[in-house]
């Protein structure tokens, strides 16, 4: 095993893809893409991850108040060279422009089931219990330097 293998991306990755995050989204909010689909939608682009070549960009995207989200991810991987096109002023420091592929956001919808399992009343009732376990305050109130409890 290398001394450089990580199981995240690297800084320049990182870097890089918060760059493309911001080109696509500039491209996209001056509605430079003609398409029917996405002419109305809103898009939210939430995170982009480059390849470890920096040659594939995956843009995962949330279509806000659009009823067809699937409609607008096809319509968006249509587009996907022009948006390339429109996007590479806002990359010029790239030696390579990156293919864009667009993705569906899902996080959204993980985070909102992890919330409906924390508003359950079975996991309420097990973390008022764990609550009323604990006395709330502090194990050792004399233990603070310069405190003496007297105040």
């Amino acid at each position: 095993m290398s001394r450089f293998a990580s199981s995240g991306p690297s800084q320049r990755q990182l870097r890089v893809s918060e760059q493309v995050r911001h080109a696509v989204s500039q491209v996209l909010q001056r509605g430079d893409v003609r398409d029917p689909t996405l002419e109305n939608a809103v898009i939210a682009i939430s995170e982009v991850r480059m390849s470890p070549d920096l040659k594939i960009a995956t843009c995962f995207v949330s279509p806000v108040g659009a009823s067809d989200s699937e409609g607008v991810i096809s319509a968006l991987n249509k587009n996907a060279k022009f948006i390339r096109g429109r996007a590479g002023p806002f990359l010029k420091q790239m030696k390579y422009m990156p293919e864009f592929r667009f993705r569906i956001d899902t996080s959204f919808d993980n985070y909102a089931k992890i919330d409906a399992l924390l508003r359950k009343p079975e996991v309420t009732r097990d973390l008022a219990d764990h609550d009323d376990d604990d006395d709330g305050g502090d194990p050792n109130p004399g233990d603070v330097p310069g405190h003496d409890g007297n105040d």
